[in-house]
């Protein structure tokens, strides 16, 4: 079953909260992994694959550098659950 933008979002940060102890709350669609979270690569690969598992997408390495923003992985997972 397909999951919604929301479920997306939410369990995204949830995974952020979980591997950097960063804020659910602090999880906005606008922010930047980089810039705004301070996800680095490391972190950034983890999150990808706990995300891969959690919504059953499958997320080409080379597809996670166009992942900038956490608007960019919420689209990514919903056009390819």
């Amino acid at each position: 079953m397909a999951h919604t933008t929301e479920e997306i979002m939410s369990g995204l940060a949830e995974l952020i909260t979980d591997e950097t102890g960063i804020a659910a709350d602090q999880v906005e669609m606008d922010k930047s992994f980089t810039d705004d979270l301070d996800i680095d690569s490391i972190s950034m690969m983890t999150i990808v694959v706990n995300a891969e598992e959690k919504f059953d997408v499958k997320i080409p390495d080379d597809e996670v550098k166009n992942l900038l923003t956490v608007k960019d992985a919420v689209e990514f997972i919903e056009k390819n659950q």
